[in-house]
């Protein structure tokens, strides 16, 4: 099973993945300038692969084919999130994680 936090100890939001290349979008909370706590989301991308003992692992480092889907699961990503903040009907209601497969 995969890990659902990040080093920083934030959760993850939202996934979008396409073959090896996939966006997360994690929920974030941070002090303002005033001293407010405030939520905020980061996104990271990275491209899944195995290696010579058939291990799975990730990297940032992205290969010139993977670029169109880099593109892709980014920009549902971004849809994901502009949406999300128009959105008139707030949750209160944690919702779970899952990933969306983009094709």
């Amino acid at each position: 099973m995969e890990n659902n936090t990040n080093s920083s100890g934030n959760t993850p939001e939202k996934k979008f993945s396409t073959g090896a290349i996939n966006a997360t979008i994690w929920k974030n909370t941070g002090t303002s300038k005033n001293g407010q706590e405030v939520e905020f989301n980061t996104i990271s991308l990275q491209r899944r692969y195995k290696d010579k003992n058939d291990q799975w692992q990730s990297t940032n480092s992205l290969r010139v084919n993977d670029l169109p889907k880099a593109a892709l699961v980014l920009n549902k990503a971004y849809e994901y999130l502009v949406l999300r903040d128009t959105s008139s009907t707030p949750s209160s209601v944690e919702e779970e994680v899952f990933e969306e497969i983009v094709m």
